[in-house]
């Protein structure tokens, strides 16, 4: 059994190729059982979730792999200057149940992640969108700003985070990779003007406000996956056609789901979830231009996906 660091794994993986190889996960058969999540008691101690999220290859697929992803969410570790999101992932043999690799789980989930909101993207948000606002400013963000820029032709990139140092931060660590953007305070003014608006926090009062948003403006909202976690308001929902990555985010957690159990919204108005995009029953963008929205929670494939990409590019294999 291999172990793979994030250093391999940075070396395995890149945009816009992930994303391809997600649309064709999404199209493919692959079986991601419902995640499981528990909440850890800690008295005297901030909260913290485990979460583990099985998947594997489908009846019929040539070279099939069993994988399982298991992740700490841990809310306080800011404080111990720790990410908040640690984990592995195991990848196995799909004929033989024999474990090939254990993986970084918190890089194959930045890769992933990222890749899944492009890939949304690519459906749902204008193609000529040049203009990108970040919100957030963890280890997720530089990542979803290169996916995007993969699949549009961003050239105007701002983030806010509430610490402008953090903003700085990203800003410092895109440039090293020859990507031009800039920090800003002014949240409103940004959302107002931005094509693609992405959020990955831990924000639990809504950020982003429907009322701000353009006329074909995309909004990403990926930080929320429990119900005491929210990042845009209802009225974002209304005014957008919206797609999730899966039930689950109408289910369990983040801005749909809460919208959905305090009344604000209902489930019948989702038009429908990822895999219905790639699999061409519903269409991504508002016919005559209008507001789009993707709202994602994780999902197993995902990992499983690029997972495998990143065991079939060992040493050259």
């Amino acid at each position: 059994m291999r172990l793979f660091e994030d250093a391999e794994l940075d070396s395995a993986l890149s945009y816009p190729s992930l994303i391809d190889i997600l649309d064709e996960a999404f199209r493919s058969e692959v079986i991601a059982p419902k995640r499981s999540q528990y909440d850890l008691q800690r008295p005297g101690e901030d909260g913290a979730i485990l979460l583990t999220m099985p998947a594997w290859s489908g009846p019929g697929v040539a070279k099939p792999y069993i994988g399982t992803k298991i992740l700490s969410v841990f809310f306080g570790n800011g404080k111990r200057n720790l990410p908040g999101v640690m984990g592995a992932y195991l990848l196995m043999d799909g004929e033989t149940g024999r474990p090939l690799a254990v993986m970084d789980g918190n890089r194959l989930t930045l890769w992933r992640t990222a890749a899944a909101s492009a890939l949304a993207s690519r459906y749902m948000s204008n193609p000529e969108s040049s203009r990108m606002l970040m919100v957030g400013a963890g280890a997720l963000a530089p990542f979803i700003v290169k996916a995007h820029r993969s699949v549009r032709p961003i050239t105007d990139i701002a983030v806010w985070a509430r610490r402008p140092e953090a903003a700085e931060a990203v800003v410092a660590a895109l440039a090293l990779d020859g990507i031009e953007a800039r920090a800003t305070i002014d949240l409103e003014g940004e959302a107002r003007t931005a094509d693609i608006i992405s959020c990955a926090t831990n924000a639990t009062e809504p950020l982003i406000h429907g009322h701000w948003l353009k006329r074909e403006a995309h909004l990403d909202l990926i930080g929320g996956f429990t119900m005491q976690m929210r990042e845009a308001d209802a009225d974002a929902l209304h005014r957008s056609r919206v797609v999730v990555d899966s039930v689950k985010a109408i289910e369990e957690g983040g801005d749909v789901a809460v919208a959905i159990a305090e009344g604000s919204y209902s489930a019948d108005k989702v038009a429908g979830t990822l895999a219905d995009l790639c699999q061409g029953r519903i269409a991504g963008s508002v016919e005559g231009g209008g507001i789009t929205l993707f709202k994602s929670v994780g999902v197993a494939l995902e990992d499983l996906a690029a997972a495998i990409a990143v065991w079939e590019h060992r040493d050259g294999a």
